[in-house]
């Protein structure tokens, strides 16, 4: 059962991930193309998935939002790793001192603002767009990958090899370099693949309150935004955004619990 939850996690993430892919070499029609007498139209052999308000293919804008989404939500957990892991790493090297209480009250100042909030401050300044996007989520995720690598680092620090480590002369930089992180990259890999899928979530909703990602770009929020006055006209219109949306964070959950099944040792069954 826990393979078959990778197995169909990797499956329907990587339909939405190849999708993305073939979107930068081909996609069935234009994104920009607008064909008006063909709006709101049902599935066809010219639009495999029908046309939305505007008389554009929804297959089409649903291939390039892929790419929007899958782009925003990698950049913005890198963001949030980049800067999270090295600071729950100091952290935990100097538990209970200074440098610990300044990372984690900024992590508790960081955590009173949501990335909507945050979307909203950066876009009251600069404007919106899929970078400011990119920053208010990455953001976001500092102070998540800060606390989970704060959290899996300290109880390695009590342990005998780390106390070695110290004894041999290793200052606490060196020894959180290699020894700490390659112990809890398997805790950071699973909670990155659990970011990546909030990450997903946070672009639809920001693009939805049109704070993301801007016309000509396709988005799958922005979609869901146009489509919301069209349910009743036109079901498919918002339904098939809606369901990659859905179907997307569904595989990287289930692709989450597969590799916390997989790298956790507490969590494998014992076979007879």
């Amino acid at each position: 059962m826990r393979g078959g939850r990778f197995i169909a996690g990797a499956v329907l993430f990587g339909l939405f991930a190849g999708l993305a892919l073939l979107s930068f070499l081909w996609t069935p029609h234009s994104v920009e193309a607008m064909d008006i007498p063909a709006k709101l139209q049902g599935p066809s052999a010219a639009h495999w998935l029908g046309t939305d308000h505007f008389g554009r293919d929804i297959l089409s804008m649903v291939m390039v939002g892929a790419r929007t989404s899958i782009a925003v939500a990698i950049v913005a957990v890198g963001i949030g790793m980049g800067f999270g892991v090295p600071l729950g790493l100091a952290a935990a090297a100097y538990a209970g001192g200074w440098i610990d209480e300044i990372i984690m009250r900024g992590n508790d100042l960081a955590f009173a603002f949501p990335a909507l909030v945050i979307a909203i401050l950066i876009t009251a300044v600069f404007g919106p767009s899929a970078v400011n996007a990119i920053l208010a989520i990455g953001i976001f995720n500092i102070p998540v990958f800060a606390r989970i690598t704060r959290g899996g680092a300290l109880p390695l620090w009590r342990r005998e090899f780390i106390l070695a480590a110290r004894v041999a002369g290793k200052g606490r930089a060196r020894i959180s370099a290699e020894h700490i992180l390659p112990n809890i990259a398997a805790l950071l890999i699973v909670q990155g693949t659990i970011q990546f899928s909030l990450g997903i979530l946070a672009e639809a909703a920001l693009s939805y309150v049109g704070l993301g990602a801007q016309p000509p770009v396709p988005s799958w929020g922005r979609m869901l935004a146009d489509a919301q006055t069209l349910v009743a006209l036109a079901p498919h219109v918002a339904l098939i955004p809606g369901f990659a949306i859905v179907l997307t964070v569904l595989g990287l959950n289930l692709l989450g619990d597969g590799l916390r099944d997989a790298l956790d040792p507490r969590l494998r069954v014992v076979r007879a």
